[in-house]
């Protein structure tokens, strides 16, 4: 499977480097966009259970890296809930 990685921009000006197994990351996000910090991480969750999912069906086990970074998205996102219309934006597609 084609793995890849995904760099974002928080709602602080800070940067994290995410990992998906799949490809599927780009049909969710668009490159130099900013998501509302709640659509950010619905589509996080989407496109990493998808991807997951890819990775059952090939081999079948879940994958755990998408598992753990979605749990990583969404306890940095609880930094960010009470802030006025937070955004986070997608910065680079590393493949």
């Amino acid at each position: 499977m084609p793995e890849m990685h995904f760099k974002i921009r928080w709602p602080d000006s800070s940067e994290s480097l995410c990992y998906s197994p799949s490809l599927v990351i780009k049909d969710y996000f668009q490159l130099g966009r900013s998501y509302a910090l709640d659509d950010f991480v619905g589509r996080s969750r989407e496109a990493l259970n998808i991807a997951s999912e890819r990775v059952r069906h090939k081999y079948g086990y879940a994958c755990s890296g998408a598992l753990d970074q979605l749990a990583q998205i969404e306890a940095d996102a609880m930094r960010f809930w009470e802030e006025q219309t937070p955004t986070v934006t997608v910065i680079e597609f590393i493949e």
